[in-house]
């Protein structure tokens, strides 16, 4: 090689490709988020309940893109559990370049008609799981000056929902939270967004306790991609598909005890 000629571009190996850690993977939008990044040549730390659907997840993302895929059987609704999901990276060497916070679930009722343990599960996993991991993993992503930061927040964020109160309430946190995150590490090289998908084709609403939500479903790899896109464009947050936008949108515009009173219709 002369002075002149400039190296070929290498395919790098999976010990060299970046780590993301996708929270809530053995989910519709979870696999979405899995397979977007792996397309991607990024190897992939999936975490969920399930274990034998994160196996299977795992198989077939190992041998539909080669990357490498650690899973991780975690209930985030314990704090000690996040606490030794974050040990074990550590123990592997695994640094996180890219940290989806998908991980969360809501229950329809009022809040009177609901456990109290299920309330305050719904509320760990939603928000204080999702803190813990920011806050843990963020520091080094600004030491490298570079890393990227998505949690799935809500349409439901955007106003009070009765009989659907813990959840809505939980994703407004999870929205003003990755706003706040986003002014931080503005100019460290760190990317923060929150993607706030309406009504999904996954299995949210059957374990929320009721299937038959009405409305149009969006897909979930649409949510990726509206996610990644706000991603490239640098902005806090963004809405998935036009109608949601619209709707979030028109609820700023109505006085807040009409537009709580509109979205618990919408639940009844």
């Amino acid at each position: 090689m002369t002075a002149h000629q400039q190296p070929t571009d290498r395919i790098p190996t999976p010990d060299e490709r970046p780590w993301a850690l996708v929270t809530g993977a053995t989910g519709g939008l979870g696999h979405a988020f899995a397979d977007y990044l792996a397309a991607r040549d990024v190897n992939l730390v999936l975490t969920g309940r399930r274990s034998e659907v994160l196996a299977e997840l795992a198989d077939r993302i190992r041998v539909g893109h080669g990357v490498q895929v650690v899973t991780e059987t975690v209930d985030l609704s314990k704090p000690q559990a996040t606490s030794g999901l974050l040990a074990d990276l550590s123990a592997r060497g695994i640094e996180i370049e890219t940290l989806v916070n998908n991980a969360g679930f809501g229950t329809l009722g009022t809040v009177a008609e609901i456990s109290p343990d299920r309330l305050a599960s719904e509320v760990a996993v939603d928000c204080q799981a999702l803190v813990q991991l920011c806050s843990a993993l963020l520091p080094a992503m600004v030491a490298r000056h570079q890393g990227t930061i998505i949690n799935v927040s809500s349409t439901a964020a955007f106003q009070p929902v009765p009989g659907f109160a813990g959840y809505a309430a939980a994703k407004a946190f999870v929205l003003s939270f990755s706003r706040a995150l986003w002014q931080e590490t503005r100019g460290s090289g760190v990317r923060v967004t929150a993607i706030c998908p309406g009504p999904t084709s996954t299995g949210f609403f059957r374990a929320a306790g009721d299937d038959g939500f009405p409305g149009r479903r969006r897909r979930p790899d649409q949510v990726v991609r509206t996610a990644f896109t706000a991603l490239s464009r640098n902005r806090p947050q963004a809405v998935d598909g036009l109608f949601n936008k619209a709707q979030a949108a028109a609820v700023r515009l109505l006085p807040a005890r009409i537009a709580t009173a509109a979205a618990g219709r919408l639940i009844s």
